[in-house]
C-alpha cells in the first residue's frame, strides 16, 4: 500500500467522536464545505461551481449510504445518496453548458432569467408527479429497517427538488434558488432527526446564501434578460 493509499484510508475512516454513541465522519464536514463552495461559485456565476460541487457530491455519497457500506454513523438516507449520483451527471452537463456559454457569450458563463410560461407548465407538474412516483418506488424498495411513512416522502421531495434545482441552475433559471429553499425546508429537519448534524447545520447556512443568491440573480435578470426569449443566450455580465 502506497502513502497515497494510507492517506486516503485515513481520511475515509477519520471521524469526530462527539459522544460515546455518536460519531461524525470528517467526510461529511469536508463534503459539505465543498458544497458551500459550489454555492458561492454559483452565486458569482463561475463555472468552478460544477467541479467543486462534484468533489462534495462524491464525499457525501459515501456519507449518506451510512451503515449500508459499513459506516457506524447514522441511518442510510438513500434519497440523499441517490441525489449525489444525479448531481454528478447534471454537474457534467452544467459544467459543459457554462463553459460553452463563456465561449459564445463574450465571457458570461450564464445570464440569470426566469423560466418561461411553457417551461413552467412542463416542469412543475412533472416535478409533482416525480415526487409521487419516487415515494412509491422508495417505499417499495424499502430502507432495510423500520421507518415512518414520511421517511420515503421526504427523501422523494429532496431527491426530485435537488434534481430540478441543479438542472435549473445549469439553464440559468432564477427558480433554482427557490427550489433549494423548498429542499432545505424539508432536508434540515430530516437530517437533524437522523443525526447528520454537520449537514443539517450547513443546509441551514445554505438557506442564507440561497436567499442572497436569489436576490442577486433576480436583480441581474431584470437588466440582462433578452427581450422575446424564454431561454436567452448569454450576454456579458
Amino acid at each position: 500500500m502506497t502513502w497515497l493509499d494510507h492517506l486516503l484510508t485515513a481520511f475515509y475512516t477519520a471521524k469526530w467522536q462527539v459522544t460515546p454513541d455518536q460519531a461524525i465522519y470528517w467526510r461529511e464536514i469536508v463534503g459539505n464545505a465543498f458544497g458551500l463552495g459550489s454555492a458561492l461559485f454559483g452565486l458569482r456565476r463561475s463555472a468552478w461551481a460544477w467541479p467543486v460541487g462534484i468533489v462534495g457530491n462524491l464525499l457525501l455519497f459515501t456519507v449518506f449510504v451510512g451503515q449500508a457500506i459499513g459506516n457506524d454513523q447514522g441511518t442510510p438516507l438513500y434519497g440523499q445518496a441517490a441525489r449525489q449520483v444525479f448531481f454528478l451527471i447534471t454537474s457534467v452537463y452544467g459544467w459543459w453548458r457554462w463553459q460553452r456559454n463563456r465561449r459564445t457569450g463574450h465571457g458570461a458563463a450564464v445570464v440569470p432569467h426566469w423560466a418561461g410560461p411553457r417551461q413552467r407548465l412542463v416542469f412543475i407538474p412533472a416535478a409533482l408527479l416525480a415526487v409521487a412516483a419516487c415515494f412509491f418506488a422508495f417505499r417499495a424498495i424499502g430502507a432495510g429497517f423500520p421507518v415512518p411513512w414520511w421517511y420515503h416522502l421526504t427523501d422523494s421531495w429532496i431527491f426530485v427538488g435537488s434534481m430540478l434545482a441543479t438542472f435549473a441552475m445549469a439553464r440559468g433559471w432564477v427558480e433554482f434558488w427557490l427550489c433549494w429553499i423548498a429542499v432545505d425546508l424539508v432536508g434540515v429537519p430530516e437530517l437533524l432527526h437522523f443525526g447528520y448534524y454537520p449537514s443539517a447545520v450547513l443546509y441551514a447556512v445554505y438557506a442564507v446564501f440561497v436567499v442572497w443568491g436569489f436576490v442577486v440573480w433576480l436583480r441581474i435578470s431584470r437588466t440582462a434578460r433578452p427581450h422575446g426569449s424564454e431561454d436567452p443566450v448569454p450576454v456579458p455580465a
